[in-house]
């Protein structure tokens, strides 16, 4: 059986845990309410493609590629994206759950990750420069060796950020989380004054 491709088309309520979704190219397709946890999504490709309320926990992601691609209410627990094929990563989060997932070495610059819950995800040596983290928790994220250049953390909260491990220039923070930036030194901020 030669490569397919897909074009248009929408899965709904879709198990893929039961009916694989088939290797090729999946392209302006919709994915809405689907389980694609614990799937083997190697090799495939998704370009302008949405999925919403859909489940991709624990997905294999060997060579997968995602160009334009938007999560929305998706739930994406301990994914690694570092093993997509890296000329093909260009996505979206909006309200989606990414606790114990994995950056490792990505370029994402300018992603934006939009009222996302970020817990303990890993993004050591990713390359976010000009990415946004609009009402975001990223409660023990992991930030080393990592491109924060013109970063926006405005919104976000529960991040520990060290400004010696990571680039950090004309990132932007609100002041009522700068903490987050000194947390290594162990001092105490009073925020009475």
């Amino acid at each position: 059986m030669g490569y397919l491709y897909f074009t248009d088309e929408s899965f709904r309520k879709v198990d893929f845990r039961k009916t694989p979704l088939m290797k090729g190219d999946y392209e302006d397709c919709t994915f809405v309410d689907c389980n694609l946890s614990e799937t083997d999504l190697s090799e495939i490709k998704f370009t302008d493609c949405e999925f919403d309320g859909c489940n991709l926990s624990l997905a294999k992601l060997v060579k997968t590629g995602f160009c334009n691609v938007t999560f929305r209410n998706c739930k994406m627990w301990g994914l690694d994206f570092g093993n997509c094929d890296e000329h093909a990563v260009s996505f979206g989060f909006e309200n989606c759950s990414l606790t114990h997932s994995s950056f490792y070495r990505t370029k994402l610059k300018k992603t934006v990750f939009e009222n996302s819950k970020l817990h303990e995800t890993d993004f050591t040596e990713c390359d976010l420069t000009g990415a946004i983290f609009n009402g975001c928790d990223l409660a023990k994220a992991v930030f080393d060796g990592t491109n924060l250049e013109k970063t926006d953390f405005v919104t976000s909260f529960g991040y520990s950020i060290d400004p010696e491990r990571n680039k950090i220039k004309k990132a932007k923070f609100s002041l009522s989380q700068i903490v987050g930036l000194l947390d290594k030194y162990d001092i105490e901020i009073d925020k009475a004054n």
